[in-house]
C-alpha cells in the first residue's frame, strides 16, 4: 500500500497534507529535460504521474495528463511522466523514448527502470497521480483512470495557492482518440488477463476455440509457456479467447531483434471488417513490428461475447498480456 492517505474533495475542504514530495533523485535518465532537482521544482505544483507504455489503464487516462501540461505549464504546473517499466523490454530507454513520441508526451519524463522513484513514493499502481504544492507538500493523489474533474481542480486549487492569478474555473476539454478512448466500462465482462505461467489464468488448455467459456482462452500450435509469456514456436501457431468487450489489445514482441511477422485475426471465425482494431486491416491482416500493445478489435454498436482468435505466420512471436476496453 502507498503511504498516502485518503483525500478529500478539492473544492469543497482543503486539500490534505499526505506527505513530503520525494523528489526525482533516483530517476536513470530524463526525456524532453534535463534532470529536474528539488532547485528546479521549489515554488512549482508539481504532477508526478507514474505510467509504462504498454499500460491501456494509462492510455486512457492520458489524454487529460497531456491537456493538463498544456493549459497550465505557463500557470506554474510542473508535469513529470515516471516511467517505470513493467515488462523487461519496456526498461530499454530506446523502446520508451518511441512510445513518448509517438503518444506526444511532451512533458518531462523521468526514468525509472530500477524502481527508485516508484519506491520512494511508495508507489504500487499504474497510472498513479500525485499533486505536491508549491512547499514540496503531496496534497492530492489518484490511483487508476476517472475522476479528471476532480483532479483538475486540485490542480487549479493549489496553483492559486501558490499565487497564480485570473485563473479560470473552466476544465479541460479533450477528445480520446485510438487508445485513449474510453472503456466502454457498461459492457465490458473480460477482464486483464495475463499469458505466462506466473500470473497467467484463464488457460482451456487442449480446448477447442469454439467450446471455450467466457474469458477462458487456449493454444493452437507450437507453443512454449514461459513465465512471462507465450511464446509461438512455428507458423500456424493460434490464440483463442472467448471475451465480452468493445476492445481487444494485445502485448506483443518478436524474439528477433529487427524482424517482423505478420498476423490474421478473426472473431467468430470471420474477418473483423469494420470491427478491426487500429493494428489490422478489413480483413484481419496486420504485422507485429515494435514491442507494444497492439488493438486488435473495437467494436462499435451493441455488444456481446465473442471467440478472439489470432494466428502468426510463423513463430518467434512472444503474448504477454490481453486486455479490454
Amino acid at each position: 500500500m502507498s503511504f498516502f492517505g485518503a483525500r478529500r474533495h478539492p473544492g469543497v475542504t482543503p486539500l490534505p497534507v499526505e506527505g513530503r514530495l520525494p523528489g526525482f533523485g533516483s530517476a536513470t535518465g530524463w526525456l524532453n529535460s534535463e534532470p529536474l532537482t528539488a532547485d528546479d521544482l521549489h515554488g512549482k505544483v508539481v504532477l508526478a504521474d507514474f505510467w509504462t507504455y504498454t499500460c491501456i489503464n494509462w492510455l486512457r487516462t492520458l489524454a487529460w495528463v497531456r491537456a493538463w501540461h498544456e493549459k497550465y505549464r505557463e500557470r506554474g504546473l510542473v508535469v513529470v511522466g515516471v516511467h517505470t517499466p513493467e515488462f523487461w523490454f519496456e526498461h530499454d530507454p530506446e523502446n520508451v523514448s518511441w512510445a513518448a513520441e509517438e503518444m506526444r508526451v511532451a512533458y518531462p519524463v523521468a526514468l525509472d527502470p530500477d524502481y527508485g522513484v516508484w519506491n520512494d513514493f511508495g508507489n504500487r499502481y499504474w497510472p498513479a497521480v500525485y499533486l505536491a504544492d508549491a512547499e514540496g507538500r503531496i496534497r492530492y493523489h489518484h490511483f487508476g483512470e476517472g475522476d479528471y474533474d476532480e483532479a483538475e481542480r486540485a490542480i487549479q486549487m493549489l496553483l492559486r495557492e501558490a499565487g497564480a492569478e485570473d485563473l479560470s474555473d473552466d476544465l479541460v476539454s479533450v477528445t480520446p482518440e485510438g487508445f485513449e478512448v474510453q472503456a466502454d466500462w457498461a459492457n465490458l465482462q473480460s477482464p486483464e488477463t495475463y499469458l505466462g505461467s506466473k500470473q497467467g489464468r484463464g488457460l482451456a488448455s487442449g480446448a477447442l476455440p469454439e467450446s471455450l467459456r467466457l474469458n477462458q482462452w487456449t493454444l493452437a500450435g507450437e507453443w512454449t509457456i514461459e513465465q512471462g509469456a507465450c511464446v509461438a514456436n512455428g507458423p500456424g501457431a493460434t490464440i483463442a479467447f472467448r471475451f465480452q468487450a468493445r476492445d481487444v489489445n494485445l502485448v506483443l514482441r518478436v524474439r528477433e531483434e529487427g524482424a517482423s511477422v505478420p498476423f490474421q485475426v478473426h472473431v467468430d471465425g470471420e474477418a473483423p471488417g469494420r470491427n478491426g482494431g487500429l493494428d489490422v486491416d478489413d480483413t484481419g491482416r496486420g504485422t507485429v513490428t515494435r514491442p507494444r500493445l497492439y488493438q486488435l478489435i473495437r467494436r462499435p454498436g451493441a455488444i456481446d461475447s465473442g471467440t478472439f482468435e489470432i494466428e502468426f505466420a510463423t513463430g518467434g512471436v512472444e503474448a504477454y498480456v490481453f486486455t479490454f476496453g
